[in-house]
């Protein structure tokens, strides 16, 4: 199977890695309803494949994202004026589906950060499991400066980096650098723009090193922390815990511990 067609997506397999690149540098990868709808189907392809283990995800010509698409606002525009009263939330709500897929995804999603990180693209580094930020990249939530509202990225936000400073980020529509997303929790490390891809590729070693099955149940687990009751949700670990050890992974993964080797999936 290959993977989909994109126009507004470069994609790249190295080995179990999947890079995914926003191509739309003319607006600075703006997300269009066409890079939502094409992000979900890659999605989608892969959360089922277990020879992917991470993705990582940037943006071309020196920016990540830098919002929605100007034109798709237009364009729901027209068709409320005709009388589609959904137009606007169906725009929204489309955005916020891809964001939601993106964080539940199975593999490890990483975001290498450059240039413009606006409202949807805030969103995303918020969602990612690692982020590398370069330090003079511009974060914003710049939606109440337009009149409207970071409707399906605010709760993310707020998981994120907690309640206070995501009232304050949203309400004041604050600009700041990718040392201050740092600070405050939204990636992970901020580096000079030279050193990002080398930082990446110290990052991929290091998932390279963590059994693939073992980090799809472990993020199941951390994401399910507050959505269910404790007791139940350690009972459900402890029975994934017993499941791993009995399995080919932890088999190997003990006995290469033992023989003082890397196990086969770190090779």
């Amino acid at each position: 199977m290959t993977l989909p067609a994109t126009e507004t997506l470069l994609l790249r397999e190295d080995g179990p890695f999947l890079h995914v690149t926003l191509n739309r540098p003319e607006s600075r990868n703006a997300m269009s309803l066409t890079m939502v709808n094409e992000l979900m189907a890659v999605f989608a392809f892969i959360a089922m494949d277990d020879n992917f283990r991470a993705v990582i995800l940037r943006g071309s010509n020196g920016h990540f994202c830098a919002g929605g698409d100007i034109k798709d606002m237009a364009g729901a525009r027209m068709k409320a004026a005709s009388g589609d009263s959904d137009a606007y939330f169906q725009l929204n709500r489309r955005f916020g589906e891809m964001i939601t897929q993106a964080n539940q995804l199975p593999q490890v999603l990483v975001t290498v950060i450059e240039g413009a990180v606006l409202g949807g693209g805030f969103g995303l580094a918020c969602i990612s499991d690692v982020a590398l930020a370069a330090e003079d990249a511009q974060f914003g939530l710049p939606e109440t400066g337009l009149g409207v509202i970071p409707a399906q990225i605010a709760p993310f936000v707020v998981q994120r980096i907690g309640l206070t400073q995501a009232r304050r980020l949203a309400l004041t529509g604050a600009r700041f650098n990718g040392a201050e997303a740092a600070r405050l929790g939204i990636v992970h490390e901020a580096l000079p723009s030279s050193e990002l891809d080398a930082r990446l590729s110290a990052t991929l070693k290091q998932i390279r090193r963590c059994a693939p099955h073992a980090n799809r149940i472990t993020k199941q687990l951390v994401l399910s922390v507050g959505q269910q009751p404790l007791e139940e949700l350690l009972d459900k670990a402890a029975k994934d815990f017993a499941a791993a050890v009995a399995s080919a992974e932890g088999a190997e993964g003990t006995m290469a511990f033992v023989q003082k080797r890397l196990p086969s999936w770190a090779e």
